[in-house]
Order: structure tokens, then sequence, then C-alpha cells
């Protein structure tokens, strides 16, 4: 993501942005990324979409700066997960809502590896 793309997308919301640059860390070392930006949200793609975040202030009434939004293979069983949603076959949607960049510590980065490992395409699931 550039820092032109970050600052249309962020619009001025440095809590969203601090969290952002967390999570731009996290991906440091995960290869063959690829990021498609809209006007509501920034997908991750690892062969197909992973993460994808999203500013709800800019949609809805909310005080939640950022939600990651993960497709993992099997849900999680963690409550910090706002919502956990089955999309199709074994593919599960975990939400998550996050309000400091302190909350993309190492389990969360843990949940991002696993989501960029199972979206791998030329990997068999």
């Amino acid at each position: 993501m550039t820092e032109a793309a970050a600052d249309d997308f962020f619009d001025g919301d440095p809590a969203a942005w601090q969290i952002q640059l967390r999570i731009l860390r996290a991906f440091e070392d995960l290869t063959d990324l690829e990021v498609r930006e809209s006007a509501s949200q920034v997908a991750y793609r690892h062969g197909r979409t992973f993460a994808i975040v999203w500013r709800p202030g800019s949609h809805l009434h909310s005080d939640v700066p950022l939600v990651l939004s993960l497709v993992l293979r099997e849900p999680m069983g963690s409550p910090r997960f706002k919502e956990v949603v089955k999309v199709a076959g074994d593919t599960w949607m975990h939400h998550l809502d996050l309000r400091s960049a302190a909350e993309v510590d190492d389990e969360l980065q843990g949940w991002i590896r696993l989501a960029w490992a199972g979206a791998d395409r030329r990997v068999r699931h």
C-alpha cells in the first residue's frame, strides 16, 4: 500500500493508521503478497484473499478504528473474535475489532500467518 493510497483510505484517522502499520509489520515476512484497495476496504491476497481491513466508522456509527477479517480453514474458538462465520465448505471468516496497535500481538500475528498459508492456491486443503 502506498503512502498516498494510505492517506486516502485512512483519511486522517491516526488510531486506524497506527493499527494498520502494526498489521503491515506482521505482513513483512510474507511472500507473494498482493494488495487490493477499494473505497471501503483493503484486501490482502496470497493466491486468494486471506485478510481484509476496513474502517467501520467511515460507513457506520462505530467507535472501532479498524476491523480485521481473516479467512481461515477452520473456526478459531477465541473470544477475541467479534464474529466467526462459515462462508463455504472449509472457509470461515473471522472478524476482529481492533482498538489499538497493541492488539496486533503474537497470537493475532499467528492467525495472520495461518490465513496467509491457507490462501495459497498451490497447497491443497
